[in-house]
């Protein structure tokens, strides 16, 4: 059993940084494909970034390249989030998650995090 438990979140103003933090126990987050999530109200939630287990190897949704940077601190079992340049669009609410063999599809998906709020004012 994994529990995830994310935070960071925080309103801030348009162009601001943020970043999120997502806080594993129970077993080492390397073995896991792990991804960042965000759902805003009205909107279903969408797969924002995702890094594969054992590796560095990461992929985004076009909205967030170039501007959100996932990566694991594997010495705090923690999954970050570093989000710069942001934009009212990227307000939401966002979720950890993490899958055994993967996170593509939500059936790949193991374990999620309670959530943290993001909200971007312009």
């Amino acid at each position: 059993q994994v529990q995830l438990v994310e935070s960071g979140g925080a309103s801030v103003q348009a162009g601001g940084s943020l970043t999120l933090s997502c806080r594993a126990s129970g077993s080492s987050i390397n073995w896991y494909f792990m991804g960042w999530f965000r759902q805003a109200p009205g909107k279903e939630r969408e797969r924002v970034a995702h890094i594969v287990s054992f590796g560095s190897t990461a992929a985004y949704t076009d909205s967030v390249k170039g501007r959100f940077t996932i990566s694991r601190d594997l010495s705090k079992n923690t999954l970050l989030l570093t989000m710069s340049d942001l934009k009212p669009e990227d307000t939401a609410m966002y979720y950890c998650a993490a899958g055994r063999s993967g996170i593509l599809r939500p059936d790949d998906i193991d374990y999620w995090g309670q959530g943290t709020q993001v909200t971007v004012s312009s």
